[in-house]
């Protein structure tokens, strides 16, 4: 069963993470729930290396740090997303 934990914390981290993202980067309309799972998940990742690349401590679970992490690797990746599509 601990892979399904695991996948839960992700899911859940995920969302919320994604969540808050897109609402500080004000693209909160039309992402949906699995949109912002999505987010979240791949902002986790992000953030993950970025905080490594720092010398800090990633996302090692359903924890305040890792949240954090999450949060800015999800903003990167709305910034990211939000200036690719203004180009084109």
């Amino acid at each position: 069963m601990p892979e399904i934990n695991s996948l839960l914390v992700w899911i859940i981290l995920g969302g919320l993470s994604g969540w808050i993202a897109s609402m500080l980067v004000k693209k909160s309309t039309g992402m949906g729930v699995i949109g912002n799972i999505l987010v979240g998940i791949v902002g986790a990742f992000i953030g993950g290396w970025i905080a490594g690349a720092l010398g800090l401590s990633g996302v090692t679970g359903l924890n305040l740090t890792s949240f954090i992490v999450a949060i800015v690797g999800s903003i990167v990746l709305l910034t990211i997303l939000n200036l690719i599509s203004r180009k084109s």
